[in-house]
């Protein structure tokens, strides 16, 4: 059987920090004393310095922060035909820049025969899927698929999607993006688990190659661990004010717990300690934490995914892409590595490959 490889990682964000003025602003929505003291705590012990979006934070003389774009106003907060207005405008710019820094050759690009875009942030028709064949100027006949609202996991289920294509058509050459404009669907609200749930998540994409051509990642095998009762624990939904998240304060106990219970089938009965790279799901202080213990695995082994998380914070379905882009730019011949995303469900979808 044909093996597939994951070739080539491209990463982009766009250009504004929002983190420490998002905690500014959460701040002001809350009253004085307990809530605001807790809200402040668990912001400093979110491990995050720094998270991109398009949305314009601009200081004021106050020493608050306002939108210079006025897309969110206190007290008119945009509707969702606003939001994926704006998605519509900086989903196609986060694309390119992506894309761009594949640096495909004539050779690479006249080549692809199929693209995979994930995303569930946004969406409209003709999609990004069509914009990239009209970005590079791809045959017509190229194969598009969308994978749409799985949320964190979707950039697993894309690799899992371009290896069967792979596989069964041993020249295709697949173009893979994802792609998350998650700050388009903050919400105004006094809930704390609601504005921590907005305290770590963020915009990012990642553009990816997947070929029979011996370079990169060889993708060796995919497990699907699903969680038996927690599919109330995250949910994404569309409402009339964006997309409205719930995401529970028992996920990383359950995930810890369920990792604990799966760890040798993850693995194939090896010693965890034996696999040389973990890229873990960056979805936040917590959950790394649980997947670090339910997973018995060295603070070494979480480097790459607490570091992503400081520096972009979680950008759902791109962010495992970050992790495993820091992991190849590094890896030797013959190491082994897992990847490992978690969303809605609660399932952890994982993939297990080698450096070649």
């Amino acid at each position: 059987m044909t093996t597939a490889y994951l070739n080539r990682i491209a990463t982009a964000a766009p250009p504004h920090d929002m983190h420490q003025p998002f905690i500014a602003f959460a701040e002001t929505l809350l009253a004085g004393g307990a809530p605001k003291n807790l809200y402040r705590r668990m912001a400093r012990m979110a491990a995050i310095d720094h998270r991109y979006t398009f949305v314009h934070p601009v200081a004021t003389e106050d020493g608050q922060w306002k939108d210079a774009d006025g897309f969110y106003v206190p007290g008119s907060f945009p509707d969702t035909a606003r939001r994926m207005e704006a998605f519509r405008r900086f989903a196609p710019q986060l694309a390119r820049c992506a894309v761009q820094k594949l640096s495909l050759t004539e050779t690479e690009r006249t080549g692809i025969s199929h693209i995979i875009v994930t995303c569930c942030t946004g969406l409209y028709a003709p999609g990004l899927d069509y914009e990239l064949v009209e970005l590079l100027k791809l045959a017509p006949s190229v194969e598009r698929t969308f994978i749409g609202f799985m949320g964190c996991y979707a950039a697993i289920n894309a690799l899992k999607t371009a290896r069967h294509i792979v596989r069964s058509e041993p020249d295709s050459k697949v173009l893979l993006l994802s792609l998350e404009l998650c700050s388009l669907h903050m919400q105004e609200t006094i809930d704390i688990e609601q504005l921590l749930a907005f305290t770590v998540f963020a915009d990012g994409a990642a553009a990816y190659i997947v070929t029979a051509e011996p370079e990169g990642f060889a993708i060796d095998s995919f497990l699907a661990v699903n969680l038996a009762g927690t599919d109330q624990l995250i949910t994404w939904r569309i409402g009339e004010k964006g997309f409205d998240m719930h995401l529970s304060g028992q996920v990383p106990g359950q995930l810890r717990k369920g990792l604990s219970e799966a760890t040798s089938r993850i693995v194939r009965d090896q010693d965890p300690a034996s696999i040389d790279f973990w890229a873990i799901h960056p979805g936040g202080r917590t959950i790394l934490d649980a997947a670090e213990q339910g997973l018995k695995l060295s603070a070494e082994a979480m480097a790459d995914s607490r570091e992503i998380l400081r520096n972009y914070g979680n950008m759902s379905s791109a962010s495992v892409m970050f992790v495993l882009q820091r992991l190849m730019r590094r890896a030797r011949s013959g190491q082994r590595g897992c990847a490992m995303s978690f969303g809605p469900g609660v399932t952890a979808e994982t993939m297990l490959f080698h450096a070649v």
